[in-house]
């Protein structure tokens, strides 16, 4: 028996239950990009909020790409089960706070009014960093099919900006207050990148608009952290013993989670403080921390991880030619790039994410975070490299790794679904060993505006692609 409203009854096991009245919670949140992270973290948060007694903030989640999370979700009424698992330990808790679930190619027009809805007063999203559309100049890349398709506007809206610029135009019409669109995805200063990136959208296609989305909407940066392998056949047969259900949506998860948020808003939220959310004038610092020092170290242990034959995170973490050099990125060349902030302690924080890498009882696929590399690496290691090399400081794990990514990228990068994966394999092709180095971080390189390594720089870096050889 599935789980959904009607099985609630036959949910056995210790489930933590929602504590609010599901129906009657009108929906207040679009969330678009309804994937595991989203429903393990501000999904979470919104349940805690309702929990305390808030009303109003039920989320229409919307997928941007496939009916996937449609199907596993809608037939539950949108319910499913948090895991949180350390060791041996595990807590499950029953969330409620997702009502219904849209998928954008199917039905557009519904995604468009659900932003529009008078009840509506948050979007937000999760999107991952190839959403976002941004060439290498960081503006909108109008070669982009999608976007370019959206920019016409010739047929249906695909991208983000098409949603929200129709929808926003809806609003405007109608009188409607304006939104907080809240970014979640790992971005540096999300909240403002989003802002620009709309801007230029509804510049181009409808200027009226413009004026009344910068009066109106605010765009608060944010920064997000909680560990969420993906769901795998394991865990959900795992979930139907533990609860009596099948819950084809079930996560699994850790029991730690952050969420850092900027107070700007252009109207009600949650109290999403109820699960432990911090609202603070400024979320650089904790963002900045976090890309570099565990999105930078994840991002390592795949790609090192990968070429030693590691499967998960926690493998890679005991090993003990990996292990020191993860805690050096960490501790002697992420955590010095960073500016002192009051309240934050690198040296705990670098413990911490340590522990939390080697938990055994999250099967974390290195191949997940491998994913889409050429997206991440910029604000995971190049910025630490370019800040490191100024002040004459070597980075000799992270150009390990980066070596590692190089080498990877010529062996497998097509298998994990990066955007730039026929870019990448045709440098790789022209350019060779003696040359990749060159074709990527040399004067002219494709990330050369991120870093330009020096030449002593690209011929190390040269000598250690070599010794990588991913099968």
């Amino acid at each position: 028996m599935r789980l959904s409203s009607a099985t609630l009854d036959k949910v056995s096991g210790s489930v933590l239950m929602p504590r609010y009245e599901r129906s009657a919670q009108a929906c207040g949140i679009v969330h678009i990009g309804l994937g595991a992270f989203h429903r393990a973290h501000q999904a979470v948060y919104t349940d805690d909020a309702m929990n305390d007694g808030d009303r109003g903030w039920g989320i229409v989640g919307v997928s941007l790409l496939n009916a996937d999370v449609q199907a596993q979700m809608s037939p539950q009424d949108g319910l499913y089960t948090v895991r949180e698992s350390q060791g041996s330990a595990t807590t499950i808790r029953l969330i409620g706070s997702v009502r219904t679930v849209l998928v954008a190619p199917h039905d557009p027009i519904t995604v468009v009014r659900a932003i529009a809805d008078p009840n509506t007063r948050i979007v937000s999203c999760t999107i991952t960093e190839k959403g976002y559309c941004r060439g290498r100049d960081e503006r909108l890349d109008r070669t982009l099919p999608d976007l370019a398709s959206d920019l016409a506007a010739d047929a249906a809206p695909r991208t983000i900006y098409g949603f929200l610029a129709n929808a926003l135009s809806m609003r405007k019409q109608s009188g409607l207050p304006g939104l907080s669109l809240v970014c979640c995805d790992n971005l540096a200063d999300n909240g403002s990148q989003l802002s620009a990136l709309l801007g230029e959208f509804i510049g181009e296609t409808d200027p009226s608009l413009l004026e009344w989305f910068y009066d109106r909407c605010r765009c608060p940066s944010t920064m997000v952290d909680r560990i969420v392998p993906a769901t795998t056949d394991a865990d959900r047969e795992q979930t139907a013993r533990d609860i009596g259900l099948r819950d084809e949506a079930t996560i699994n998860t850790e029991p730690f989670r952050q969420w850092v948020i900027e107070d700007n808003f252009a109207g009600p939220r949650p109290r999403w403080e109820s699960g432990g959310a911090q609202f603070v004038p400024d979320v650089a610092p904790f963002e900045t921390a976090k890309l570099r020092m565990l999105n930078g170290a994840h991002s390592a242990l795949a790609y090192l991880g990968l070429a030693r034959g590691h499967e998960f995170v926690h493998q890679a973490m005991a090993d003990p030619e990996l292990r020191p050099l993860i805690e050096s990125l960490m501790c002697k060349e992420a955590a010095p790039s960073l500016a002192h902030t009051a309240g934050l302690d690198l040296n705990a924080y670098a413990q911490a994410l340590t522990a939390r890498f080697s938990n055994a009882a999250l099967r974390h696929r290195l191949t997940q975070i491998a994913m889409d590399g050429s997206q991440k690496i910029p604000q995971r290691w190049l910025d630490t490299l370019e800040i490191q090399n100024k002040k004459g400081q070597d980075c000799p794990a992270l150009l390990q790794a980066l070596a590692a990514w190089i080498a990877f990228l010529r062996a497998r990068v097509e298998e994990v679904g990066d955007p730039m994966a026929a870019t990448l394999i045709t440098l790789w092709r022209r350019r060779g060993k003696s040359g990749i180095v060159d074709a990527l971080f040399g004067p002219g390189g494709l990330f050369a505006h991120h870093w330009s390594a020096s030449p002593e720089i690209r011929r190390r870096l040269t000598q250690m692609v070599a010794g990588f050889d991913f099968r």
